[in-house]
């Protein structure tokens, strides 16, 4: 759904909402008005008394379309206003409260797509760096006739000694991988301490950087309560570190988005744990929202991988990630999850050269030729130019 599509109102901009729902042909209508009720007053009608409110605060059921066997997809429009501070910026809790609040416990309910006014996106700033920040950043070309595709590895797995996962990053960032991340569980724990980590793998990047005269990024991994992120986002500040990894739906979708406007100033990948905790299109969260927040690339599981996404949904959320967006800038698509050196022609084949792929265990598996099989994966990488 684009962001033209806009209800507009004698004095009020709307933000239609699709949602899909399960519900039989006479139920539906009913069904569908109570969401929209829901989602705006969440009193029965009658209650509402006064004529500004029912005129543009009230939820409107704008189309009811059938979207496969058992199966409705419901256009809602809600007041912008709703999802307003007093100072007109919109807030992202009350966004998202307003767009699957109260619906989001209904089990027959989920948030499909979301059409917003003009500038209301812009507002929430999007990536700072997005895809030609972090090609830029990295020294890679930007021109898209001879731009390369990028690779990431990860640190894993948790349980490893901090001096143990220093020499993987070192031997990542020797033998020409571009990111370098934490995996997504590391975090504060007594055998990897968050600071200690943090200092010896950047230094270990460093150290790879003067050898080969080539720039890594690395980006550990930032979990915990908001007083936590912002301690560690400055320890990143101080150690140098040039890029970072947050799981939004981990820190909550607000903590994440002020963490990324007034903590960080550097590159950020968002992390897709915990994103199946909700009943939202995963092209909607992680192809658009995400970005829209603030992430600069956007972690998810390639199909045929660990996890049962499909090919279709992995070349929507990359499309969603890398679509116009105006004021916003392209996030980059990571595609990963069980993927190996063998399929690196396939997905370059797939996404075409504005990607990153993410591959861990694969790697890791090599055991000691970890470096040439890392040097075998950033060949083929860098073997199809689009």
């Amino acid at each position: 759904m684009p962001d033209t599509a806009i209800i507009p109102g004698s004095a009020q901009a709307r933000v239609r909402v699709r949602y899909r729902i399960r519900s039989s042909a006479a139920d539906i209508d009913a069904i569908a008005l109570a969401v929209a009720v829901e989602q705006s007053v969440e009193v029965p009608l009658d209650v509402v008394r006064d004529p500004w409110v029912r005129e543009h605060i009230v939820g409107r059921v704008e189309d009811i379309t059938p979207a496969g066997a058992g199966y409705y997809a419901v256009d809602i429009s809600l007041a912008a206003d709703s999802m307003l501070g007093a100072d007109g910026v919109p807030s992202v809790a009350q966004t998202f409260n307003m767009l699957f609040g109260n619906s989001s416990m209904h089990d027959m309910v989920e948030l499909q797509d979301v059409g917003l006014p003009d500038g209301f996106a812009q507002h929430f700033g999007g990536p700072r760096f997005g895809i030609d920040g972090i090609r830029e950043l990295l020294g890679v070309d930007t021109v898209t006739a001879s731009a390369r595709a990028l690779t990431c590895a990860a640190l894993k797995p948790q349980g490893l000694p901090v001096a143990e996962l220093a020499r993987l990053c070192r031997t990542f960032a020797r033998s020409g991988i571009d990111v370098i991340k934490d995996d997504h569980g590391l975090a504060d724990q007594h055998y990897a301490p968050f600071a200690e980590r943090v200092r010896a793998c950047q230094r270990a990047v460093a150290e790879a950087e003067r050898e080969t005269g080539r720039r890594v990024l690395y980006a550990p991994n930032l979990i915990g309560a908001p007083h936590l992120l912002a301690a560690h986002a400055g320890l990143l500040r101080d150690e140098g570190v040039g890029a970072a990894l947050v799981a939004p739906m981990l820190v909550g979708l607000p903590a994440f988005h002020e963490l990324v406007g007034d903590h960080l100033d550097i590159p950020v990948l968002a992390h897709p744990a915990f994103c199946g905790s909700a009943r939202i299109d995963r092209t909607l969260l992680l192809g658009r929202l995400y970005r829209m927040l603030g992430a600069d690339a956007v972690i998810y599981p390639h199909y045929m991988g660990r996890f049962a996404w499909s090919e279709a949904l992995c070349g929507e959320i990359a499309q969603a990630a890398l679509a116009p967006w105006a004021g916003i800038r392209r996030a980059l698509p990571v595609p990963a999850g069980g993927m190996t050196v063998e399929r690196v022609p396939e997905l370059l084949h797939f996404y075409g050269s504005d990607v990153m792929l993410l591959i861990g265990g694969s790697l890791l598996q090599a055991g000691d030729s970890l470096a040439a099989r890392t040097r075998a994966f950033v060949q083929a990488a860098n073997a199809a130019r689009h």
